[in-house]
């Protein structure tokens, strides 16, 4: 069941330990309430689940696993429907309360109380697929236009996804990165309004607002569980979910937050590479990963400070354990129903399950009978032709 797993050429870097980690302080606790209080009032909210994944837990001898499952997130099938729509929603309301003169609420945003000031902004972002969905329904649903940016190896069904949600869609030759940068030309040239993932120097504010909405899902993590977890594996991409989860795990349990585990494609580790140099690295991106969403050369320098502060060990997995992993959880060997989870939400999972069965691995991240396991399954089925191929692939 685990052979590919355990034979898996698996990167490990072990962060230095810190007592009392000083966490930066640009996502706090207010800005993870007041996204928190405007999400879950919106229509269509419902709490996704925690799903235990007793069968794979008593299989790798850990004391549990609880898988969280995003997929049925506002019918957009990832996390990132809560960051990206709510980053829109901001961000229209400082742009028509500076053009108005006058104090805005979120409350009349989302009742399109200033639908025409709304109609006449342009927001856009580069996706490689969830983030730009959630940017395209937040346009939608509060009134502005969108363009969203994709690079060359976004599949068709993902491009149009977001054309049916309302956005125009710019492809682009070059990878993830090069298809940020355009965004940035485009929005200096013409007066539009960037609403990105990640971040960089000079443009903090709106990442920070998505990575705020990311809270939502890890703070119906803490309140689904008893006790705190003692591990958290997460997938890393530019490090925005890492980041929120890690901040509001810390926020909520404190001394007792589990450790963090941070797992990235090895072809994309930029968050890997940061942490071995002990500072912010991009890297080249010079064949695309399977794990679409995941697919980033330059970290976020929002999230970065957040996990260089907080996370335990940083994982690189290669391509061959994605499928696999897919599969168990289509196939219900991991628990008893089954789940359609997406490329990128595997990550974690493999991860996992690599550490679990090599010794080393194993003995150095503490994953022994006592351990308490939280996986953040952050996708369904995005594209129902890779998650088709993966389910046929038995290699």
């Amino acid at each position: 069941m685990f052979d590919q797993f355990e034979k898996a050429n698996v990167q490990f870097f072990a962060a230095r330990a810190r007592k009392e980690p000083n966490v930066p302080s640009a996502l706090t606790r207010e800005k993870f309430d007041l996204a928190e209080n405007e999400i879950t009032c919106w229509d269509g909210y419902e709490k996704t689940p925690l799903v235990p994944l007793d069968g794979l837990s008593r299989a790798l001898d850990l004391g549990s696993i609880h898988y969280k499952n995003e997929g049925p997130r506002f019918g957009l099938g990832s996390f990132k429907a809560l960051g990206g729509a709510y980053a829109v929603m901001l961000l229209l309301q400082r742009e028509i309360a500076k053009s108005s003169g006058k104090p805005v609420s979120l409350a009349e945003i989302r009742k399109k109380t200033f639908a025409e000031q709304a109609a006449a902004l342009t927001v856009i972002s580069a996706t490689d697929g969830n983030h730009g969905r959630s940017v395209a329904w937040g346009a939608a649903r509060f009134g502005a236009r969108c363009r969203i940016y994709i690079h060359a190896e976004v599949s068709e069904y993902r491009a149009q996804t977001l054309r049916m949600l309302g956005a125009e869609v710019i492809r682009l030759d070059g990878d993830y990165d090069a298809a940020v940068a355009q965004t940035r030309v485009d929005a200096e040239k013409h007066g539009w309004h960037i609403v990105s993932d990640t971040s960089w120097e000079g443009y903090t504010q709106t990442p920070t607002e998505v990575m705020a909405g990311y809270g939502v899902m890890a703070r119906e993590v803490v309140r689904d569980l008893p006790t705190a977890p003692t591990h958290v594996f997460l997938q890393g991409g530019v490090g925005g979910l890492a980041a929120a989860v890690s901040k509001s795990f810390h926020d909520a349990w404190g001394a007792d937050a589990p450790r963090i585990f941070l797992v990235e494609p090895e072809l994309a580790p930029c968050l890997y590479a940061s942490a071995a140099a002990g500072a912010m690295t991009a890297v080249d991106i010079e064949a695309e990963t399977i794990m679409a969403g995941l697919s980033c050369g330059v970290p976020s320098a929002v999230a970065w400070p957040v996990l260089s502060a907080l996370v335990s060990g940083f994982v690189t997995i290669p391509e061959h354990v994605v499928a696999p992993a897919v599969r168990m959880l289509a196939n219900g060997n991991a628990t008893n129903h089954r789940i359609e989870a997406g490329e990128s939400a595997v990550a974690g999972l493999c991860g996992l399950i690599c550490a679990a069965t090599q010794r080393d691995l194993r003995d150095a991240m503490v994953l022994n009978e006592d351990a308490r396991i939280v996986l953040i399954g952050s996708e369904g089925v995005t594209d129902p032709t890779v998650f088709n191929r993966l389910l046929a692939d038995a290699k």
